[in-house]
């Protein structure tokens, strides 16, 4: 996802300008990585960011049907969002955003900057440095990415959960839900639902990940174009997050239905004592798959403008920091 500055250059004549206002090889080298660093963590934040802000209110939704036995439908999404609505005024569909962003910026970050030293290191590994990965490589480099995040952010998913499923009387901030869960139901609760967010994330983040690089490769060799515009980014970004979703939403009804098995009331312990629960009480399609329609169309546009929004921000930087060296 984050590219190298020589990725995002096109195949210009260079002139003795150009090479005058070049900076020393080894400065352009010590340069170009720090910036890729730096650049990937930035714009995964903001990507991840404008994102979920966006879908907050369907999101929330999706998560409070989710956790219950009643049966999902269009119609009483709908009738959910205007009766939040009608209670606790606009804002309250975003109830939980806020730690959603404190979540998703760390999260996004963590997770495209990884990708891109992982294809690094695959692709050194594998002997495809600097060239286009093969499809598993791309699929690995995707999955090791989604992992490393979910390992440093999981809590904050938990919390976020938390706030989503609960009135505000029972958790007024972030802090009081780390302080209350910490106190009543222990440390390790905070990591429950650990289990099927892995497992989940391995397919859904490979999938998502690999889906989008092959869509961009496949339009380059089309178009002869090194890269997509921004409506076709984000109609690539759509369609990996659709197929990625899909295929890991199961794991995400268990990992909702452990994070707030603690003010449900339900016990949910183990991910197949979970999925076992929720298929004998309520089926597989309408347990397992509970909502994903509503998945179906809050996750294409979120990870459309997720992956699209960190490549244009990302090629933004790298052409400022261009424009730097121009003016040195």
């Amino acid at each position: 996802m984050a590219h190298s500055v020589t990725d995002h250059q096109s195949p210009l004549p260079v002139s003795e300008a150009t090479v005058l206002a070049l900076p020393p090889s080894g400065q352009a080298l010590d340069l170009s990585s720090r910036w890729t660093a730096v650049d990937s963590l930035l714009c995964g934040a903001f990507a991840g960011a404008v994102a979920k802000t966006v879908i907050a209110p369907l999101d929330r939704t999706k998560i409070i049907f989710q956790v219950s036995s009643n049966r999902f439908s269009a119609k009483e999404a709908f009738r959910f969002i205007c009766c939040s609505y009608m209670k606790g005024g606009l804002l309250s569909l975003w109830r939980g955003n806020s730690a959603t962003m404190i979540r998703v910026m760390p999260y996004a970050a963590i997770q495209f900057t990884s990708h891109d030293q992982y294809k690094r290191l695959l692709g050194g590994y594998y002997g495809y440095q600097g060239q286009a990965l093969p499809p598993f490589t791309r699929f690995l480099a995707g999955s090791l990415a989604g992992t490393t995040a979910v390992m440093f952010t999981y809590p904050l998913d938990m919390v976020r959960a938390r706030m989503a499923v609960t009135a505000r009387e029972m958790y007024s901030n972030i802090m009081h839900v780390f302080m209350r869960i910490s106190q009543e139901e222990g440390i390790r609760t905070l990591y429950r639902g650990f289990t099927p967010t892995i497992m989940g994330v391995i397919p859904y983040a490979g999938i998502t990940f690999y889906t989008f690089e092959t869509l961009k490769k496949i339009h380059a060799e089309k178009t002869k174009r090194p890269q997509p515009h921004p409506h076709e980014r984000l109609a690539f970004g759509a369609c990996a997050g659709l197929i990625g979703q899909s295929a890991s939403y199961p794991l995400d009804v268990v990992r909702r239905r452990m994070q707030t098995a603690g003010v449900t009331g339900s016990a949910y312990a183990t991910v197949l004592g979970t999925m076992r629960a929720i298929v004998t009480q309520e089926g597989v399609i309408r347990g397992l798959y509970k909502g994903l329609s509503m998945n179906w169309l809050k996750g294409p546009i979120a990870v459309g403008i997720s992956l699209s929004t960190f490549d244009i921000t990302n090629d933004l930087l790298l052409k400022m920091h261009q424009i730097g060296f121009s003016a040195h």
